[in-house]
């Protein structure tokens, strides 16, 4: 099974495809998203990768974490798992 990892602290000009460049140095990435406000269709400074291979992503964590990534430091770990909202109080915002 392959694991997820967040990556924050991104520049805003970091995309799908330069993240998944710096990632497959260690690895087959799976999968690469970063997360964009809805209200201003900008980056929120933060994604996900996923990697097939736990070791690769494990390498991948322990090298990119504080790395320089367009002028900034990432900040690389193992994904939690999403909170479940909770529909009553997300609807009154």
């Amino acid at each position: 099974m392959g694991k997820k990892i967040y990556v924050g602290n991104l520049p805003f000009s970091a995309t799908s495809d330069s993240l998944s460049a710096a990632f497959s140095r260690f690895g087959t990435v799976d999968s690469t998203k970063i997360v964009i406000d809805r209200e201003t269709g900008r980056s929120k400074g933060f994604g996900f990768i996923e990697m097939s291979d736990p070791v690769a992503a494990d390498t991948a964590i322990s090298q990119l974490h504080g790395s320089d990534f367009g002028g900034r430091s990432l900040t690389v770990n193992e994904a939690r798992p999403a909170e479940k909202k909770d529909i009553r109080t997300a609807s009154r915002r």
